[in-house]
């Protein structure tokens, strides 16, 4: 048995949540929208210019439910959550664990391997599904590259020489992933590299988002099972920095988003109308592209897999969850070191 907590987005500009008796409401223009019963929602995230009765706010603080503030673009503004909950003695063990060079640098080892496995694994199906012969070359040999960085990574012996690993590792991943879009929506999403802030083209828009939906889900994981997502150990600690909700998200990047910004580029869901450019070159998803992309997201959420460790069926949305329960269990001692999620 295993629940889901449902996370509800709200993006329609000058939207207006409040409470009404046990219920979320939404209204737009004084005319109701949506109602939802409150036991039935996790968390409530906002998207740009969307108003929050102080009631409903702290009905969800009393209940334990998280109220996030993003900006029209999808970058992380702010965050409302009750008294920070989870065992003292979890977080003592976290703290000391940071502390510990050794351990965090094993811990930061198995999250760049994560994320390396999981990349390469995405370049292979690739080129076993290309058409092209010289695309097919091109693509295992950006996985050969992933493999020689997980070799050099296992040699690597400070946090520098990790991050330096996992920087080239990257480089060439996000150049071989244009090979993976279908030559026929080439024209249009062209990675040129990873731009972030902000990004500089339609794929990178749309893949800036996608991470920013799957960091929320991280540090909503990790809170829950009452680690700090503010300490990390492979991301460097910095104020207001959720530090370990980035390196969790890393090992699900390729997996969860790289593969349905994919999935939505390659069968035309996404196309040039979805996508507006701005002053400076910047480029955002529309609102239009914004609804699809989350409804996407939610939907590849529901999605079933077999977990490859615990051996159980859950919904991917579930996965980050069982991962900081992982984690958490690393952190205690229960477990020799951590076991990022790869699937089959």
């Amino acid at each position: 048995m295993y629940t889901l907590q449902n996370t509800l987005y709200v993006m329609t500009p000058n939207a207006y949540a409040h409470l009404e008796n046990n219920t979320l409401r939404i209204d737009v223009e004084r005319e109701k929208r949506l109602q939802v019963p409150l036991h039935h929602l996790g968390s409530l995230v906002c998207f740009g210019n969307v108003l929050v009765s102080p009631a409903l706010m702290h009905r969800m603080a009393d209940e334990g439910k998280s109220v996030v503030l993003l900006d029209g673009s999808g970058r992380f503004k702010a965050r409302l959550e009750g008294p920070v909950s989870g065992n003292i003695l979890l977080r003592q063990a976290h703290y000391r664990s940071a502390a510990d060079g050794a351990f965090a640098l094993e811990f930061a080892r198995a999250v760049i391997a994560g994320k390396l496995k999981n990349s390469r694994g995405l370049l292979l199906r690739a080129a076993r599904e290309a058409a092209d012969a010289d695309e097919q070359a091109q693509l295992t040999r950006a996985a050969d590259n992933l493999a020689a960085s997980l070799r050099a990574l296992a040699q690597a012996r400070d946090l520098d020489t990790l991050r330096g690993v996992e920087g080239e590792a990257a480089r060439g991943y996000f150049a071989a992933l244009n090979l993976v879009v279908k030559p026929q929506a080439r024209a249009h999403f062209a990675l040129d590299g990873r731009s972030r802030r902000p990004p500089l083209d339609r794929f990178n828009a749309l893949l800036s988002f996608l991470y920013s939906m799957l960091m929320n889900d991280c540090r909503s994981a990790l809170e829950t099972v009452g680690l700090d997502p503010q300490l990390g150990y492979l991301h460097a600690v910095r104020p207001g920095r959720a530090a370990l909700a980035l390196d969790l998200q890393e090992e699900f990047r390729s997996t969860l988003a790289d593969r349905l910004a994919l999935t939505l580029i390659n069968r035309g869901q996404l196309g040039p109308r979805d996508f507006d450019e701005r002053e400076g070159g910047a480029v955002m998803l529309s609102d239009g592209g914004r609804r699809a992309v989350v409804t996407a997201w939610q939907e590849r959420k529901q999605e079933e897999i077999t977990h490859p460790l615990l051996g159980i069926k859950v919904p991917i949305g579930i996965v980050p969850f069982v991962q900081a329960r992982l984690m958490a269990r690393t952190v205690r001692g229960e477990m020799d070191g951590y076991l990022p999620y790869l699937p089959r």
